[in-house]
């Protein structure tokens, strides 16, 4: 097996610069005042792909934003793996609670602080220097394809389609994707479960116009009062969900499998003091790493209505809104998820009131074998770089793609990721460690070797 420290050691400085530069471009999908930016970054991915090896890379427009895919094809007798990321980012609101501004990287404490720096610019790019490694040192052992899109961060709502009209384009052996976190610096681990989604807007509608308070008030129904009082009845006392037929389809998993789960190292004191909080809260019967990992769970995103300026405003605002996530394990379907709630929603809605239900993205839980071709490659890669074996785990978020994947193209997908849960994703000061950023570039390049064999080994 080659050793391609030398090399990254050799050009560290050179690669974090250029992830800096990467970060600095605000390619933020959900607003779309920031739609030029978003071209911007995808025209910066695909001149970093081309600079890295790849034989051709090219922008391919979408109704939203483009999608970026490369290729290097090395022999069509070797195996392929078709590497996913995003480029676009999250909001970085609120300003305010920003120590440095989001788009302007600086690194503290061998930290990179940035707006996208672990989700996902941060790991995509990763693969981006891996691929150029390998072209310095030889030439990587499989084909190497890469689909990088701009619109994860708002649903993928463009792939879907690509996906499904390109499969001859995409084909492949193995999705290769960074988009997830280790347990610590000191425990590898890999993702080999992630929960779906369903994203919905709620709004609720009282009187035609807003009332004086003072006038109205007592007599008139209250939106935002009315729609407190039905977010707060959809779950009950122990944090179970209230909405009827939500569990029907959740797999039960084995007491021998939960209790596997429990032994990935966490301290619930540790937990606490980096999320902020005194206690934790969830369902009754399930530990801390249970309700994020193998139950579903529901949460309001946003709530809004009325006066909410400076100073004071008395109102009885017209109507109330809230933006309302559910994420599903799996056996749970998101489309169904969001036909019961949408029913439940309307239905415990006071005759007072109107209720109009959004549905936004979504996703299908997904749950991988350990005992792949890719997830050992991936296993023997940390192994190696880390020096300990990685524990699998699962995942509490969502990446919709990976179902899509293996539904359009019937490819099953490797989350080796680098982040970690205290990187602020989706947060004021999001952050990835140089640390993880480097040893994800070493680690990647090791998977590409350990891949080839490992197919070389199943089809001997």
């Amino acid at each position: 097996m080659k050793d391609f420290t030398g090399y990254i050691n050799a050009n560290r400085q050179r690669f974090i610069d250029e992830l800096l530069d990467f970060l600095r471009i605000p390619s933020v999908s959900a607003d779309s005042k920031y739609k030029k930016d978003v071209e911007h970054a995808a025209e910066w991915v695909k001149k970093s792909l081309l600079a890295a090896g790849t034989d051709k890379a090219e922008i391919i427009p979408t109704s939203m934003h483009p999608i970026v895919y490369a290729e290097k094809i090395i022999d069509p007798k070797l195996p392929t793996v078709l590497a996913y990321g995003h480029y676009d980012v999250q909001p970085p609101d609120p300003l305010n609670l920003w120590k440095s501004p989001p788009f302007e990287p600086v690194i503290k404490d061998g930290k990179i602080y940035a707006r996208g720096s672990c989700d996902d610019k941060g790991q995509v790019y990763m693969h981006v220097k891996a691929l150029e490694v390998m072209m310095k040192n030889g030439g990587p052992p499989c084909n190497v394809k890469f689909l990088i899109e701009g619109e994860e961060e708002v649903g993928s709502v463009s792939l879907g389609d690509f996906v499904k009209k390109n499969r001859k384009k995409l084909e492949a052996d193995i999705i290769l994707i960074s988009d997830t976190e280790i347990i610590a610096n000191d425990v590898p681990s890999i993702t080999v479960g992630l929960r779906g989604l369903t994203y919905v807007e709620v709004e609720v509608t009282g009187p035609g116009r807003d009332l004086h308070s003072g006038v109205y008030g007592g007599a008139v129904p209250n939106p935002i009062n009315i729609l407190c009082d039905m977010i707060n009845s959809l779950k009950d006392k122990n944090g179970h969900i209230t909405i009827p037929g939500f569990y029907k389809d959740v797999r039960v998993v084995p007491a021998k499998e939960r209790k596997e789960l429990n032994k990935a190292p966490f301290s619930l004191k540790k937990y606490k003091s980096e999320v902020g909080i005194e206690d934790v809260t969830g369902e009754k019967g399930y530990t801390t790493l249970e309700r994020t990992a193998i139950r579903p769970s529901l949460d309001v995103n946003g709530i809004w209505g009325g006066y909410t300026g400076e100073g004071s405003k008395t109102v009885i605002a017209s109507k109330a809104y809230a933006k309302i996530s559910m994420r599903l394990v799996p056996n749970q379907d998101s489309g169904k998820m969001t036909a019961l709630f949408t029913k439940h929603f309307k239905k415990i809605a006071p005759p007072s009131v109107k209720v109009k239900v959004t549905p936004f993205h979504g996703g299908e839980p997904v749950l991988l074998e350990t005992n792949s071709a890719g997830y050992r490659a991936a296993s023997e890669a940390m192994n190696t770089s880390f020096g300990k074996k990685p524990i699998p785990t699962r995942g509490g978020g969502s990446i919709p793609i990976v179902a899509l994947f293996k539904k359009e193209l019937g490819l099953d997908s490797v989350m080796l990721g680098f982040g970690l849960n205290s990187d602020n994703i989706h947060s004021p000061n999001e952050h990835y460690g140089v640390f993880n950023y480097m040893k994800g570039i070493e680690t990647i390049t090791l998977f590409y070797s350990n891949f080839a064999r490992e197919v070389s080994k199943v089809k001997s």
